[in-house]
């Protein structure tokens, strides 16, 4: 039995699918672990591959190769350093569970499977695993660990198992996915789970993005008292070494620094950042191409990628047509300019006067409608799409939810690309990001200090710029009303007479209901793009594209 011990929290990086490169970065945060005298290095669910792994798990030559890689690491321990946990799929049989390992002297010294699998939201654990049962604690070098893999310790059920069968701490390993503000969320469930048990409580959760999904780290250690021990930070990796004695009333954690905790805003956009950054970096492009308008939107997208990759790894292209004002040209420009990026103009008044011609047989006396205004949207997507395989950037859409909800978009226009980092952002969430960016620098940007877009993109009435004198507000309600709107169908799944219950004009919300509904086929064919809220469009939300339900059903 012994009275101290000393565990390394990894909140690391994985790539999904990369396990040596995986294994490697395990490797090196063991190392770092073992200078400081841990006795045991832990990491995040599924370290060795990623998570979430979706199908890759069907391969059984992917579930091989983990398991290759976890039993090489677990033969680095005969060295009689760190033991690690590790997390990676474990086949039991025919039964295939998601799985922490326990790796100790030269040897996998126990396994445990996750007991709680998650199937809503963003998550389809039950699709591809086997729930294992409840689990035992792990004795360690003395020490009877309560180990838990992420939704276990949402519900009380493991937390009680483990401490009543000997466990004198619980250790959760996660990959539990951001949405602003969910940290509180987590810390009082936490609490909850500490209070019922009366053990201190490790959240340790990955740090990257992983396609739509962005995980932030904030991983935290609670005492048997609920005080905060350790809080590590958002959005950053590190390698914590905790101190842990055991006293009178069991195990403590010493109290370590602990991050200030980051406003709502911040958030987003550091989240935004690394969700960018991962899917950039981890895809190996060199950069990403967007088309710069001069309206808020895009200007928020170009400081976002800035920030992200480093202003040289970013091409803003402005694209004026007839109809582009002298405001936007200049807003334009002068944006590009505060953020040192590289900027470009290609007029598509050429291939609109070639579209025009080329239909006019075909479309014959009718006026000119919505048409010509979506085929100038598309000439847009054509010239960046030329752009992105030319230089082999990828293409950056700069829709926001708003718009994707009300179907305020082209398909195969402004929708053209390979990501979005406000796919998940209310328009008025644009708004203030972009106020929030004026006056502040986000840590571990790449890009400049200062203002970054001008005044007047903030200020000014959103417009397509697609006919003359156009604005938003011709089509859709005011954006403060139309989000509030959407927030309650969307997020909330509230009826129309509960929106009207709520304050809202019953034609404005049915109108609303009815843009959302027939957009459903163009939100299927969007990009993927950064998960901000608690329903995103994509994994979060899946509609039927062929539904005949009404608003008006009771």
């Amino acid at each position: 039995m012994t009275d101290r011990l000393r565990i390394a929290l990894a909140q690391i990086n994985p790539h999904e699918g990369a396990l040596d490169r995986n294994a490697d970065r395990i490797r090196a945060a063991r190392a770092e672990a073992a200078a400081q005298g841990a006795d045991l290095l832990v990491t995040p669910e599924f370290s060795i591959a990623g998570y979430p792994p979706e199908d890759l798990v069907l391969k059984p030559a992917f579930v091989e190769a983990c398991m290759a890689r976890i039993e090489a690491l677990a033969a680095e321990t005969a060295d009689g350093g760190p033991g690690i946990v590790v997390g990676g799929p474990w086949r039991d049989g025919d039964r295939l569970h998601n799985a922490l390992f326990v790796l100790e002297g030269g040897r996998i010294l126990a396994r445990r499977a996750k007991h709680e699998l998650p199937n809503y939201g963003v998550f389809d654990d039950k699709r591809v695993f086997i729930a294992g049962p409840a689990p035992g604690p792990v004795a360690f070098r003395g020490v009877r660990l309560g180990l838990m893999i992420c939704e276990d310790w949402w519900f009380p059920a493991v937390s009680e198992t483990l401490m009543e069968s000997g466990a004198e701490m619980l250790i959760s390993i996660n990959g539990s996915p951001f949405e602003a503000e969910k940290q509180d969320t987590r810390v009082q469930l936490a609490v909850s789970r500490v209070v019922e048990t009366g053990l201190p409580f490790v959240f340790l959760n990955q740090i990257c993005g992983q396609d739509e999904l962005v995980f932030e780290g904030a991983s935290f250690v609670l005492n048997a008292d609920r005080s905060l021990a350790v809080q590590m930070p958002m959005f950053a990796e590190q390698v914590l070494v905790t101190e842990w004695n055991r006293g009178p009333k069991g195990w403590a954690c010493t109290p370590h620094a602990v991050a200030p905790a980051m406003p709502r805003m911040e958030q987003i956009y550091r989240a935004m950042m690394l969700g960018l950054r991962d899917y950039v970096d981890k895809n190996r492009f060199p950069g990403v191409v967007l088309g710069l308008s001069g309206g808020i939107d895009s200007a928020l997208s170009a400081a976002v990628a800035a920030d992200a990759l480093g202003p040289d790894r970013v091409r803003a292209v402005m694209m004026p047509s007839p109809y582009t004002s002298t405001e936007s040209l200049e807003d334009a420009a002068d944006c590009a300019r505060l953020l040192g990026i590289r900027y470009e103009s290609v007029p598509i008044g050429p291939a609109m006067e070639a579209f025009t011609g080329m239909l006019a047989p075909a479309f014959g006396n009718r006026p000119p409608d919505i048409t010509e205004e979506n085929l100038q949207s598309r000439i847009r997507g054509v010239t960046l799409m030329a752009m992105s395989n030319k230089f082999g950037d990828m293409l950056l859409t700069t829709g926001n939810k708003s718009e994707m909800s009300t179907g305020y978009a082209t398909l195969y226009g402004d929708m053209c690309g390979g990501y979005s980092v406000l796919k998940d952002v209310w328009k008025m969430t644009v708004f203030a990001l972009c106020r929030w960016r004026n006056e502040n620098f986000p840590e571990g940007s790449q890009g400049p200090r200062g203002p970054v877009m001008p005044e007047r993109v903030i200020t000014k009435p959103p417009s397509a710029e697609l006919k003359p004198d156009q604005k938003d507000q011709d089509t859709l309600p005011p954006y403060e009303i139309l989000d509030a709107i959407l927030e309650g169908l969307v997020e909330r799944e509230l009826s129309v007479d509960a929106l009207v219950a709520a304050g809202h004009d019953r034609a404005t919300v049915l109108r609303v209901w009815r843009m959302l509904d027939r957009a459903e086929y163009k939100r299927r064919q969007a990009p993927p793009g950064v998960k901000i809220t608690p329903r995103a469009f994509g994994r979060d939300r899946r509609y039927p594209l062929t539904n005949g339900f009404s608003a008006l059903i009771a």
